[in-house]
């Protein structure tokens, strides 16, 4: 159900596999997916230097490895129809559910072009003490076929690190409070961590898509680089908030 538009962007209210099978077939450039990682286990975290619940919502529960998989599954395949044939897609996660969506990926016989991983340096402190602290996240960034003439912007990209290649290694903070005056999500990604993904691979005008928009993230980097976005959620405060935040508009200068 459409939640609210304008020019530069489409919300929209629903499950992403329904919604998705209503978009235009190859009508997207790119699409960065952060979804559901099923960590909301009824585990403890760090948070401020507070315990508090990992728990995020009963979308985040897990229903089983075969329900996961099949879920991550679904969505990747109503990804891939919306998906232009020379566009590409990001997906995040954790070690609990990003080798699931990389098999998957493989089965559809997408190609693999990078792995990232997003090293956070100011990582939550591991309260068990019986494992190494959790520190990143990995990223996926794939296309249809290893043929796809893809997009990747080397020379921006090369000169927005100082003239050197950029590796896929990302040292980025996790999402700083100034991100977080006009709302929180609990799975909220940093700006930065967006603006590298965008503009690696996408032109101005260009279609982004969040399957999973949560706080909106993925839709503030795109329209204030003037790409156009579509962003899905089943939450209506999530959705609110990313319109909140997109039509605030802070232009944030990226150093």
């Amino acid at each position: 159900m459409e939640y609210y538009k304008n020019e530069n962007m489409k919300l929209i209210l629903g499950d992403c596999i329904e919604e998705l099978k209503k978009l235009e077939e190859k009508s997207v450039n790119m699409i960065f997916a952060d979804p559901p990682y099923k960590l909301s286990n009824d585990g403890i975290t760090c948070q401020n230097g507070r315990m508090v619940s990992v728990n995020k919502g009963e979308w985040d529960r897990s229903s089983g490895f075969k329900n996961d998989h099949e879920f991550n599954k679904k969505w990747l395949k109503e990804c891939d129809r919306v998906l232009k044939d020379d566009g590409t897609i990001w997906i995040s996660g954790t070690y609990h559910i990003i080798h699931s969506i990389a098999f998957a990926l493989m089965e559809m016989d997408y190609y693999i072009i990078n792995e990232i991983a997003w090293y956070k340096p100011n990582a939550a402190p591991n309260m068990g003490c019986r494992c190494f602290t959790a520190s990143h996240e990995t990223l996926i960034w794939a296309k249809k076929s290893k043929k796809a003439k893809h997009t990747f912007n080397y020379s921006f990209i090369k000169e927005y690190n100082g003239g050197k290649q950029m590796r896929s290694m990302w040292e980025i903070s996790t999402t700083p409070k100034r991100e977080k005056e006009l709302g929180r999500h609990p799975t909220q990604k940093p700006k930065e961590l967006l603006y590298r993904c965008i503009m690696s691979c996408t032109h101005e005008g260009e279609l982004v898509l969040d399957p999973f928009c949560g706080s909106g993230t993925t839709g503030v980097v795109a329209v204030e680089n003037k790409r156009r976005f579509i962003g899905i959620d089943t939450e209506q405060e999530f959705l609110e908030l990313t319109k909140r935040r997109i039509l605030h508009q802070d232009l944030e200068v990226y150093s």
